[in-house]
């Protein structure tokens, strides 16, 4: 599935919700569906830097496209992970890298985080396609 069209999947997935806290919940939640994360994978090396909590994502090429395992040991912080893996997981290094994530602010993001959570966030998207940009000039 195309970047956008599970950018559209997920701003129509928070549409239902009224308020911030049923936003937090259902962000929660996402978190929880999140796959194990490798325990081998979790070092200091795939630790987001900048990121208030412990994040890790780890990539891997598969089948021409990179693919995003992840977690963190915020379950807040870790639901956000579960958005970025589902939305640039699976996907060609080429699309992450010119992808605009503009779900960030049809869902809200920006307003419900705190200033560190947000920078933390924007760290967490940086790096990944940091990932895809190596993964693409590989490709060259």
């Amino acid at each position: 599935m195309e970047i956008n069209t599970i950018q559209d999947e997920i701003i129509d997935e928070f549409s239902v919700f009224d308020n911030r806290n049923d936003s937090y919940n259902y962000i929660i939640e996402l978190g929880k569906n999140l796959p194990p994360y490798p325990e081998p994978f979790r070092t200091e090396e795939k630790l987001i830097k900048g990121c208030q909590s412990k994040v890790w994502v780890h990539p891997y090429m598969q089948d021409n496209k990179v693919v995003f395992d992840g977690d963190s040991d915020s379950i807040l912080v870790k639901g956000l992970v579960s958005l970025v893996v589902r939305i640039l997981s699976n996907q060609k290094p080429a699309d992450i890298v010119k992808a605009d994530l503009y779900f960030i602010d049809k869902i809200g993001l920006r307003q419900m985080l705190s200033m560190n959570r947000s920078n933390g966030f924007a760290a967490l998207v940086k790096q990944v396609k940091l990932y895809a940009l190596a993964y693409q000039t590989q490709e060259v």
